[in-house]
C-alpha cells in the first residue's frame, strides 16, 4: 500500500519537476507509517517487511539492470566512463577519510553516504546495505542525505550553468553539462531534473552518464565485500580472536545477477514492451523495500545520529561540485 501511493505520488508534476521519485516518497512515507502507530501491527506485519527489506530488495536489484545496456557505454565514450569512475573513487575514498576520521562517524554510516553521494543515491545505499550488515537507522541517515542534496543540485546546478556562461569556467555545451551532471548528481531523478532546466540534449546525456556510474555499482559492491572482509579478519586478529572464518568473504550473489541482466538487456532479445513491465515491477519492488526500511526507522534513532552526519554529507556534495568539475574539464581535454 505505501509503495502503490508513493509511486502514483511521483507521477503528480509538482513532484516529478523537484526530482522526488518514488524510492524518495516511500521512504518518507514509510517513516511517518512505522513512527505513528505501525508498533499496535508489528507483530503481523514484521515478517513482510522483513521479506521487503531484504529479499525484494535484492530482487530489485538485479532487475534494475534492465534500464542499463553496455551500448550505453558507446554514447558517452572512453571520456565519460572515465570521467564516472574517477568522480566514484575519489568521492568514495574521501568518504572513508573524512567520514571514520575528521567526523568519527561510525564506518557503516561513512561508507553508505560514501556510496549514495558516489553511485546512484538511494538506491546504491539499499545495494550496499547488505554487504555492510548495516542498522536500519544507519541506511535512513544515509538516505536522508541523498534526498537533501540532491534536491538541492536540482536547483543549483542550472545556477551554475548559467554563471558559467559568464565566467566560462568549464566547457559551456550541452553536452559537456550533462556529463558534468550525469557524473555528480545523486539520484537519476535529480539527474534528469537538473539537466532537463538546460535542454533536451543535456538531459540525454546526463543520463546517458548517470547509467553509466550506476553500471559501476556491481565492481564496487564486489570490491567492498572483499574490503570489508579484510578488515573484519584484521580486526578479530588483532583483537586474539580465533583465526578460523575471521572476515569470510561476503559474496553479494546480486550484484553477479544485475550485470548478468544489464548482459541480456544488451542484445535487445526481449520485446520494449516486456522491458517496460519488468522496469514498472522493478518499481515496485523497490519502493517496497524502502517503505519497509522507512517503517523500521524511528526518529529518536536520526535524532541520536546528530548533525554530523548531514555536515559530513554536505563535504561530500562540495566535493562533487568542485572535485567533479575539475575531473570533467581535465579529461574532456585530454580526449578533445
Amino acid at each position: 500500500m505505501i509503495a502503490a501511493a508513493a509511486i502514483a505520488a511521483a507521477k503528480i508534476d509538482w513532484l516529478q519537476a523537484h526530482g522526488f521519485s518514488a524510492l524518495t516518497l516511500a521512504i518518507i512515507i514509510g517513516m511517518l507509517v512505522g513512527n505513528l502507530g505501525y508498533r499496535r501491527i508489528a507483530p503481523a506485519c514484521g515478517p513482510g517487511v522483513n521479506f521487503s527489506k531484504q529479499n525484494l530488495l535484492r530482487l530489485g536489484i538485479i532487475l534494475y539492470g534492465f534500464r542499463l545496456t553496455f551500448q550505453d557505454i558507446g554514447h558517452v565514450g572512453l571520456s565519460g566512463v572515465l570521467i564516472d569512475a574517477l568522480v566514484l573513487c575519489s568521492t568514495f575514498g574521501m568518504a572513508l577519510l573524512l567520514g571514520t576520521r575528521l567526523f568519527k562517524l561510525d564506518r557503516n554510516t561513512a561508507m553508505l553516504i560514501g556510496a549514495g553521494s558516489s553511485i546512484c543515491g538511494a538506491a546504491a545505499v539499499m545495494a550496499t546495505e547488505p554487504v555492510l550488515r548495516a542498522q536500519p537507522a544507519q541506511v535512513t541517515v544515509a538516505v536522508a542525505t541523498v534526498v537533501v542534496f540532491g534536491s538541492l543540485a536540482i536547483f543549483l546546478y542550472p545556477l551554475l550553468y548559467q554563471l558559467n556562461l559568464h565566467w566560462q569556467f568549464l566547457a559551456s555545451s550541452p553536452l559537456a553539462y550533462g556529463i558534468y551532471t550525469g557524473s555528480t548528481v545523486h539520484e537519476v531523478a535529480q539527474v534528469v531534473a537538473a539537466a532537463r532546466a538546460i535542454s533536451p540534449d543535456a538531459a540525454n546525456t546526463a543520463v546517458i552518464t548517470k547509467m553509466v556510474r550506476v553500471m559501476m555499482l556491481a565492481p564496487f559492491l564486489m570490491l567492498l565485500s572483499a574490503y570489508v572482509a579484510k578488515k573484519s579478519a584484521g580486526a578479530k586478529n588483532a583483537g586474539g580472536a580465533e583465526k578460523h572464518g575471521a572476515g569470510r568473504l561476503a559474496i553479494p550473489w546480486f550484484a553477479f545477477g544485475f550485470v548478468a541482466v544489464v548482459a541480456l538487456n544488451s542484445l535487445a532479445l526481449l520485446p520494449h514492451t516486456l522491458v517496460a513491465q519488468v522496469n514498472d515491477a522493478d518499481n515496485v519492488l523497490l519502493a517496497m523495500a524502502m517503505a519497509a526500511l522507512g517503517i523500521s526507522t524511528h526518529f529518536s534513532s536520526i535524532r541520536t545520529a546528530g548533525i554530523k552526519p548531514l555536515l559530513f554529507a554536505a563535504c561530500l556534495f562540495g566535493w562533487l561540485i568542485v572535485a567533479g568539475a575539475a575531473i570533467n574539464t581535465v579529461v574532456l581535454r585530454l580526449f578533445a
